[in-house]
């Protein structure tokens, strides 16, 4: 361990005296579920307000445009909110990438709405770790380095995107083009309670695969019917025959089907893949296309398939682990023991590794229990981890280089 700097120990100081606990709570008081426009425009204002005390252009992005599938088998655009998006010193030689997302799991009914602080030293509260806590350290830490010197010798753009737990695709183009250049990036999802940080991740792919087929009385003349469900559930059972070690496929659901004497003519198949490395992409798509050929022909069916792998497998590359090691040294000169492991669980830091930036993609507050009723918040991990982020992109504006 090397001693800290007069100007490392003032910019840690500044890191950590910022007002996050407030901020968490008043931000966390808004619900910001992925479909909730109304929320969503909200916590996007307060966040444009409190960004804003960064220099550079500050902008709220409309969305691009996505899709859904219905259960009627229509695909119809839905809706998103605008995404928060600064860059700071585009000219700057050496720049980072900083994400974070302001959309909850918790839709505008949903029964958690309150915030409670325990006597344990933790916030319960939805979105309270993910990722209102790493929004809030996210900003203390850019706040502490535009005070130092370092702020001059470094650029940056943030963006904090309004559908990341639904997979960014109204955003995906916006974080690949905000990737260009990084030499680095660092994404605020949640650190675990004891701190240690996500490393590999598999990638995912969703699929709405719709089956027309014929209707039919299910007595009278059940032969000149073509039974969508039993055709979509054959599906089902081919593409689970590609599940392997490094290659997870869960059929989540099928929609359709009526009343029992009408022989079903529409179904949709909604499935989840999750591929460890680029190749089982490949073979997943290939189980899609073949079991789609084979059980339109053997059913005499009709089928449409929608859908991708929209974030791919994060390897941990050189690029990464120079990161990864830059992130435990700072860690190291603050007392902190920072460890990682691969995670099942995909978010952003997929699509930013994808586009070849090394990310560290679980800089945010230590917490537990997300996208449930006992979310919580670590809150001595707001200074502890405003501190550990100010110190590593220190490191990187005085070295010019990752």
């Amino acid at each position: 361990m090397t001693s800290l700097t007069t100007i490392e120990q003032d910019l840690l100081d500044t890191a950590r005296a910022q007002p996050m606990l407030a901020q968490v709570e008043r931000w966390a008081a808004i619900n910001s579920g992925t479909r909730n426009l109304v929320g969503l425009a909200r916590i996007a204002g307060k966040l444009a307000d409190a960004f804003s005390a960064l220099p550079g252009e500050i902008a709220l992005v409309a969305p691009a445009t996505a899709e859904s599938v219905g259960t009627d088998g229509f695909v119809s655009a839905i809706e998103h909110g605008r995404h928060l998006h600064l860059n700071v010193r585009p000219d700057a030689h050496v720049r980072m990438l900083f994400t974070g997302h302001m959309d909850t799991v918790y839709p505008s009914d949903h029964p958690f709405q309150t915030l409670t602080m325990r006597d344990d030293g933790t916030l319960n509260g939805p979105g309270v770790a993910d990722m209102k806590g790493g929004l809030a350290l996210m900003l203390a830490a850019l706040t502490a380095i535009e005070a130092s010197p370092y702020g001059a010798k470094i650029g940056y753009e943030v963006l904090i995107n309004s559908d990341e737990e639904t997979g960014s695709f109204s955003s995906a183009a916006l974080i690949a083009q905000a990737a260009r250049g990084k030499v680095a990036a660092l994404t605020y999802e949640p650190a675990l309670p004891d701190g240690t940080l996500a490393g590999a991740r598999g990638g995912t792919g969703n699929f709405s695969i719709v089956v027309h087929g014929r209707s039919a009385h299910a007595g009278r003349n059940p032969e000149e019917g073509r039974n969508a469900i039993l055709a979509a559930a054959d599906i089902a059972l081919r593409l689970a025959d590609a599940r392997g070690p490094r290659l997870a496929v869960n059929p989540a659901r099928i929609d359709g089907g009526g009343p029992n004497n009408v022989v079903p003519d529409l179904a949709v198949l909604r499935v989840n893949f999750r591929p460890a490395t680029a190749d089982e992409i490949a073979r997943a798509q290939a189980q899609i296309d073949s079991a789609v050929a084979m059980v339109a022909a053997k059913h005499d069916v009709r089928i449409e398939v929608h859908g991708s792998f929209n974030r791919p497998p994060k390897p941990i590359d050189a690029g990464a682990e120079k990161l990864f090691a830059l992130v435990k040294s700072s860690g190291a000169e603050l007392g902190l023991d920072i460890g990682w492991r691969h995670s099942g669980g995909v978010c952003d830091g997929n699509n930013i590794a994808a586009c070849g930036v090394p990310v560290v993609d679980t800089m945010g507050a230590r917490g537990g229990a997300i996208h449930s009723a006992d979310e919580f918040l670590i809150v001595d991990s707001l200074a502890e981890r405003a501190a550990l982020s100010a110190l590593t992109i220190a490191r990187i504006a005085q070295a010019g280089r990752l």
